[in-house]
């Protein structure tokens, strides 16, 4: 019983720990499979365990003051295009959320964060990932990554979210 309680607690302990606290600024196609995965189907005592949606924070580095990507994020963004069309993850949708720091005026990171999502969806529906499959989010610096460091550069990235 005690050994069956450590491991439901191990297991929860899995699905609820966040990805990573940096997010990556290279990936490999199978590192991005794995950290979007679904988690593998829970035994008979955690049945009616609900997963959280699996998500990977990505630096993605764009032209200052702009939505154009900067071409040293085109190989990560392949990458995930890559993973996002491989069997294991070709029956999920994906969110794709813009973050900025919190320098400047929210409205105007609400928009930035808005134009730098759709532009990372125009990149991967381009390498070959159906776009209905794929939906952005502004969030501007309303989730920091580093609230502690309000205008750090962990802050600014693009998250990626596999919704089923």
């Amino acid at each position: 019983m005690r050994i069956m309680f450590a491991s439901a607690c191990l297991l929860l302990a899995v699905l609820a720990s966040p990805v990573g606290a940096q997010p990556s600024a290279s990936a490999t196609v199978d590192d991005l499979v794995d950290r979007l995965a679904p988690a593998p189907a829970a035994t008979r005592g955690l049945r009616n365990l609900v997963p959280e949606p699996r998500s990977v924070d990505l630096v993605v580095q764009f032209d200052f003051d702009s939505a154009r990507i900067q071409p040293g994020s085109q190989p990560l963004l392949d990458s995930l295009a890559a993973a996002m069309r491989s069997e294991r993850l070709a029956g999920l949708r994906f969110r794709v959320e813009g973050h900025t720091d919190a320098k400047g005026n929210a409205g105007y990171n609400q928009r930035l964060s808005q134009r730098r999502a759709e532009s990372v969806i125009t990149h991967l529906s381009g390498a070959g990932v159906d776009r209905a499959r794929l939906t952005g989010e502004g969030r501007g610096a309303a989730d920091l990554l580093r609230p502690d460091q309000p205008y750090a550069l962990e802050n600014r990235r693009v998250r990626i979210t596999a919704t089923p």
